[in-house]
Parts: structure tokens; C-alpha cells; sequence
């Protein structure tokens, strides 16, 4: 399960906290892609290059048959010495502000040959004639911290740099950002290139059904023959709709109550003997192993990682 933060006091229910507690519980180092946590756990192999594609594939159910990569808006703000990324999301980034973003490079930028720049949503994407040299991660993974830790380095990253110095110049004045800059809003003056590649052939690998709206994910799964149903919306219903396990992740715009609510269900899931072990992935980078047998644990019912 991927879950919604749960450190910090988010899980208010006590008795789950306690529950919670009593569970294998570590913190993540450092901020990690999805995709590449979920297949850790299920020890099945990363991609080794086309995330891009894959997400373009989920978004549209069609496989992409040329090189892309993410192209997703972010804000790089300039401090005294060094530069800050800031990820945008789905909220302060809407489609009505990306798409004449998106529309202004492709006009400047893009051409028939060597580039274009296209947008699904609230998500852009390049499409190259050559492929270039572009971020492993996505921004979320880089928010708020130094982003040349995460760019490409050596002789492959000058295609990478300059594209990216274009973009920064061509965004740098447009109306969208002076009107954002006006409401008090950051701008939006670079997009974070990640993923470049083609997607993989389709290949029949086994993966557990997967109940999510992530394109990222679904686009993987379809590449590999798997089962994809959208987040229903509760536990019970991937239970139900299971023989063997399931992956399910809680969107991120879900209610403020879904947290508590799914803890709750798979609580009662795992007491009744319906599901034998829970792994949860919280998108704060708590997670924790779940298994019967942690009941006896009684003596524990504090988790710093929780309270906050």
C-alpha cells in the first residue's frame, strides 16, 4: 500500500498509532522515486531507462514508438550561492497555466526534427530525434534541495545543459509568470527533463494486480502484461478483486480522511486473516512491515517516527 504522510501526529486515531507502532517502521534516508520503492519490495527488476515513455504509455494506454522523456514544471529559484528546485504538482501547476507554457516552447523551441514539446494534463513531455542525456529522478525526489546533484554529468550532459538554458530563457518573461509572480505564486521557469528513453517492449512478467491512477505505474504494469484497475477507493474492494495480493495507491488529492480510513481496513484485513503481511509506504518515507505476529508487541506504543 502506498498511503498518504502519516508522521507528524497525521494518524490522530490512538489506537492506531499504537497499532502502527507496534509494526517494523523505518524512515527513508532521502526522498525516492515510487516506482523503484514498490519493486524493491516485490523484488522485481527497475526499468533500466524509458520512464518517460512509460508514463506517457499509462496516460494514454498506447505505447510511445519514439525517444521521450518528462518534461514537468518546476521552479528553480536562485539563491546567494547555488540554485533551489522546487516541484510543482498537479494544484500549483494547473493545465490552464502549463498549457500555454508548454504551447510558447513548442512555438520557440520545437521543431518537425530535432524537438517537440507536448502536454497530457498537467504533465509535458519531449519528444527528440537523438537522444539526450536527462535526470534519472523525477523533481519531487530533488524538491527543495540542489538540483545538479541530479542532473546528468560528464560529456553527455551538454545537450541536457543548453536545452535547459533554452528553456529557462524562453519562460524567464512569459505572461503566465508575470501573472503568477503578481498573485504571490512561484513561477514557473524550467522544466525538469527525467526519464529520457523509449518504453520497453511488452513482455509477460508476473506483477500482483495493481489498483492506482499513478501513470507512472500503470504504464509499467501494462508493459508488463499486468493487472491495472483504477484506486477504487477503499481497501476491501482490492481484496475482493484479488487472489494472491495487490498493490494499491491512495491518490494524493484524496480526502483528508482516506489515511485513517485504509489503516483502519487493513487493520480488520489482517486480524481476520485475510491478507497474511502488509507492507505500507507512506509518501513522507515512513514505512512499515506488518504482520500478525507484531500484536504481541504490546510493550510498544509509541513511535517517534508518528508522534512528531
Amino acid at each position: 500500500m502506498v498511503l498518504p504522510a502519516a508522521g507528524a501526529g497525521r494518524v490522530r486515531d490512538a489506537s492506531l498509532r499504537r497499532w502502527l507502532a507496534r509494526a517494523d517502521l523505518q524512515q527513508l534516508d532521502a526522498p525516492r522515486e515510487l516506482l523503484a520503492r514498490l519493486l524493491e519490495v516485490l523484488n522485481l527488476p527497475y526499468p533500466e531507462s524509458g520512464l518517460g515513455a512509460l508514463r506517457m504509455w499509462g496516460q494514454t494506454g498506447d505505447r510511445p514508438t519514439v525517444w521521450i522523456a518528462a518534461a514537468d514544471p518546476v521552479y528553480l529559484e536562485p539563491r546567494l550561492d547555488h540554485l533551489c528546485l522546487h516541484a510543482h504538482d498537479a494544484e500549483s501547476a494547473p493545465a490552464s497555466d502549463l498549457r500555454p507554457l508548454v504551447d510558447h516552447l513548442q512555438a520557440t523551441l520545437g521543431d518537425n526534427e530535432s524537438f517537440g514539446f507536448a502536454r497530457l494534463g498537467t504533465r509535458g513531455y519531449l519528444r527528440a530525434s537523438e537522444p539526450i542525456a536527462t535526470s534519472d529522478v523525477p523533481p519531487y525526489v530533488a524538491h527543495q534541495d540542489m538540483p545538479n546533484e541530479y542532473m546528468p554529468s560528464g560529456d553527455d550532459a551538454a545537450g541536457y545543459r543548453k536545452l535547459v538554458s533554452e528553456v529557462e530563457m524562453s519562460l524567464h518573461d512569459h505572461e503566465v509568470n508575470q501573472r503568477r509572480a503578481a498573485d504571490g505564486q512561484q513561477p514557473i521557469n524550467c522544466l525538469w527533463f527525467w526519464g529520457g528513453g523509449y518504453a520497453p517492449e511488452q513482455a509477460t512478467v508476473p506483477h500482483p494486480p495493481l489498483f492506482a491512477n499513478d501513470p507512472l505505474l500503470v504504464g509499467h504494469w501494462l508493459s508488463r502484461t499486468g493487472v491495472v484497475a483504477n484506486w477504487p477507493g477503499d481497501i476491501p474492494s482490492c481484496v475482493e478483486a484479488s487472489v494472491a495480493g495487490f498493490v494499491a495507491v491512495v491518490p494524493v488529492d484524496d480526502d483528508a480522511d482516506v489515511l485513517e480510513r485504509c489503516l483502519s481496513d487493513l487493520r480488520d484485513l489482517l486480524r481476520a486473516g485475510r491478507v497474511s503481511s502488509l507492507t505500507l509506504m507512506f509518501r513522507d518515507g515512513i514505512e512499515a512491515r506488518v504482520e500478525p505476529g507484531h500484536r504481541r508487541r504490546f510493550w510498544r506504543r509509541h513511535s517517534e517516527l508518528l508522534d512528531g
